[in-house]
């Protein structure tokens, strides 16, 4: 077990458990890129360690938002490039991250927009109903 109380590595199985993803997606991920598992075992299953969870979770977030699989391969890439960033390149980074939390922000707001409607519809039709036997 690591410090978040989860084992120093997981199967697949475990991480889509952990993660609320399904198998097949998990797959997809990896086949485009987005998540590379950590390892193999000597059978050829994948192994992934509390790190590659974090970052499906982050992926797991971007999925809502409407991000492509580009967008989140990029964020990604700056994420990854956090740890390594040489002082040159640290502003680079955070202009792109910047970028990204603002993007972020704005579909947000629109999903907010979107479930208001959605309220209101859903009131519109609750009214209808109540005037009904």
């Amino acid at each position: 077990m690591n410090d978040a109380g989860l084992p120093a590595t997981m199967h697949i199985g475990e991480l889509a458990e952990r993660a609320g993803m399904s198998l097949r997606t998990i797959r997809h991920y990896d086949e485009v890129g987005l998540l590379v598992p950590s390892g193999r075992t000597t059978g050829g299953f994948r192994v992934y360690t509390g790190d590659d969870l974090e970052r499906l979770l982050v992926i797991r977030r971007m999925k809502p938002l409407g991000f492509t699989l580009d967008e989140m391969a990029e964020l990604l890439r700056v994420v990854d490039g956090l740890r390594d960033a040489d002082p040159d390149d640290a502003r680079t980074r955070a202009a792109r991250l910047d970028a990204f939390l603002d993007d972020a922000r704005a579909r947000h707001a629109k999903l907010v927009e979107r479930a208001g409607m959605a309220e209101e519809f859903i009131g519109t039709l609750s009214i209808l109903r109540a005037s009904l036997p």
